[in-house]
C-alpha cells in the first residue's frame, strides 16, 4: 500500500513538468472564416482549432469591422469562441474596415511587435509574440516572388539579435522546391511537413502554408510529431499542427 501510495505521489510532480515540455504550434489561413462551401462559420472554424488543442495560433486572412464580416472583429470572435488571447496586426483598409493577420494563444505574450512587409498587390505584415521560453511569429506573405525575396531579407535582419528559440508560420504563398523557399532553408528550418499538400483544402494539390524554425536557437528543441489536419470544407487552407519538446 505504502509503495503504491508513494507512486501516486511521485506521479503528481512529473506530470505537469511533462506538460511544461510540450508546445503545440498551429498555423490557419481561415479565409475570414468562408468555408469551402461559400458558407462563412466562425464557430466551424474555432471548433478546428479547439480539436487542436494548440498551445498557439498563427492565424491568416482576417477582417475586422469590414462589411461582409458584418462589423465584426473576426479574431476576437474566435477568441471567445476557442478561449484564448487574440493579437491583430491589420495589413491594409478594406471593405470599411481592415484586413489582415493575428496570432491567438493561450498564454500572454511578455512583449508583441507588428512590422510591415512588401507586397505590390497589396501591404503585408508579420505579428510576433514573445514568451518566456519562446517567440512566435506570424505572416502572410506576397503573391509576387521579388516581395517574398525582399521580406525574406527584413526578417533575417529583424531576427538576428533573437536569443529565443523562434518560430514563424503561415501562408508563405510559394511551394517547398522555389527559390523562396530554398533561401529561406540557409537560416530556418521547416518543421512542418512539407509533403503534406495544404492547398485547396478540398483536394490539396501544393503546399504554400509552412512552420519553420530559426536553425540557430533550436538548442534543446525537437520535433515530436507534425500533421496536417484533414479538414476540407472550414477554409480554402487546411491547418498545419507542430508538437514540440521543450527540454530546458
Amino acid at each position: 500500500m505504502k509503495s503504491i501510495f508513494l507512486l501516486i505521489l511521485t506521479s503528481l510532480f512529473i506530470l505537469p513538468v511533462q506538460a511544461q515540455n510540450t508546445l503545440k504550434l498551429m498555423s490557419y489561413n481561415i479565409r475570414n472564416g468562408n468555408g469551402m462551401d461559400n458558407i462563412c462559420n466562425y464557430q466551424r472554424i474555432a471548433d478546428v482549432i479547439n480539436k487542436a488543442a494548440p498551445d498557439i495560433v498563427a492565424v491568416q486572412e482576417l477582417d475586422s469591422m469590414t462589411n461582409r464580416s458584418g462589423k465584426k472583429y473576426v479574431l476576437g470572435e474566435l477568441a471567445k469562441l476557442t478561449g484564448m488571447h487574440a493579437y491583430y496586426a491589420p495589413a491594409i483598409k478594406h471593405d470599411g474596415g481592415k484586413y489582415g493577420i493575428g496570432i491567438l494563444s493561450k498564454q500572454v505574450p511578455v512583449r508583441l511587435k507588428t512590422m510591415a512587409l512588401p507586397g505590390r498587390e497589396e501591404s503585408r505584415m508579420l505579428v510576433m509574440a514573445e514568451f518566456k521560453d519562446y517567440i512566435y511569429c506570424c505572416t502572410h506573405m506576397s503573391l509576387t516572388e521579388e516581395d517574398r525575396i525582399k521580406s525574406l531579407q527584413i526578417l533575417k535582419e529583424f531576427v538576428s539579435t533573437c536569443k529565443k528559440p523562434l518560430f514563424l508560420a503561415g501562408d508563405m504563398n510559394d511551394q517547398p522546391d522555389s527559390e523562396f523557399i530554398k533561401e529561406l532553408q540557409k537560416e530556418f528550418q521547416i518543421i512542418s511537413n512539407p509533403k503534406q499538400l495544404t492547398f485547396p483544402a478540398s483536394k490539396p494539390k501544393v503546399t504554400i502554408d509552412y512552420i519553420v524554425s530559426l536553425k540557430r536557437n533550436m538548442k534543446g528543441v525537437s520535433v515530436k510529431s507534425t500533421e496536417v489536419v484533414n479538414e476540407p470544407i472550414a477554409s480554402d487552407h487546411r491547418p498545419l499542427i507542430v508538437e514540440l519538446r521543450m527540454d530546458k
